[in-house]
Parts: structure tokens; sequence; C-alpha cells
């Protein structure tokens, strides 16, 4: 099975949610590359974060990128630079990424992304989350709620619930 690549956002979020282990139940292993790493790590970035990414669970592998990054992504930031890079070096089967701009250059260049929502819904669907703890926790944090989406989301998930 091929691995799934992530993006900065997508690990932040689901590891001050509590929810990160989540990952390797889903997709198995997890690349992301090294730019990812020093955000997470970052002194800006949230204690618990740090923490977590300095002692990395055995299903997150840090890669290193074998080639340079594709000029037609230096309008994004490091991070969504090099996971769009490595899962196209790596031919992942999923790009975990949130931002609009990186997720629009990843369909561009023919990689399938999805989002932090995604996961969680895909998590709830498979019985590893209740969604709408899940949703609360998010709204605890600096995550952008697309309110909508997530409503949506959770009709989705009370409607399985009932079959």
């Amino acid at each position: 099975m091929r691995a799934i690549v992530s993006d900065t956002t997508p690990l932040n979020y689901l590891v001050l949610i509590e929810a990160a282990e989540i990952l390797p139940q889903l997709y198995g292993t997890v690349l992301t590359p090294t730019a990812v790493r020093d955000e997470l790590a970052h002194p800006s970035t949230p204690e618990l974060v740090r923490v977590w990414i300095g002692q990395p669970p055995s299903w997150l592998r840090i890669v290193v990128l074998q080639r340079p990054v594709d000029s037609s992504l230096l309008n994004l930031d490091a991070g969504e630079r090099e996971a769009i890079s490595l899962a196209s070096e790596q031919q992942a089967r999923l790009l975990l990424i949130d931002e609009r701009d990186g997720a629009t250059a990843a369909r561009r260049q023919g990689l399938t992304v999805t989002g932090t929502l995604a996961v969680l819904d895909l998590a709830a669907s498979h019985g590893l989350v209740n969604l709408e703890t899940m949703f609360d926790r998010l709204r605890q944090t600096t995550f952008r709620l697309p309110l909508r989406l997530m409503a949506h989301m959770l009709e989705q998930d009370a409607q399985r619930k009932e079959k």
C-alpha cells in the first residue's frame, strides 16, 4: 500500500485535538517532509505539538526530498511546497493539506488531496472517533472553521449512525 503525505496543518490540529492516532489506523504510514517537521517544531507552534514532533510516533516518517521543489510552487510556504513535492516524488495515494492554494496546486499536479475535516469524517465513519466531539475540540483551537461544511458533515454522521 502506498503511503500518504501530510502537510503541517492537519498534523498540527490532529495533535491538538488528540486525534493524530487515527492517521495510522486509516492510512498506515504517513510521510512528511523536513520543512513540515521544522514548522511543527517552530517556537510559535503550541508546546503540545512541539513535544509530539520532538519524538514522532513510529508511523510518521520524516523524509528528505530527493529532487528540488517545483518552481511553480514558490508562492506557497515551505511546508506546502515540500509536502506537494514529496507526494509527487513518492507517488503518494493521498496528500493531507488544508490550505486552499496548496490544495489547488497539488490537484494541478494530479495529486489526490483531503483535509483535516474529511479525515475526521472518515474516522467517524469507521467508528474511530466521535465527530461532534472532534469538531468541539477544533473549535477550541485556531482552526478556520467552515461552519456550513461542518454542520453538513454532522448531519451525514447522524444519518450514518441511524442505519
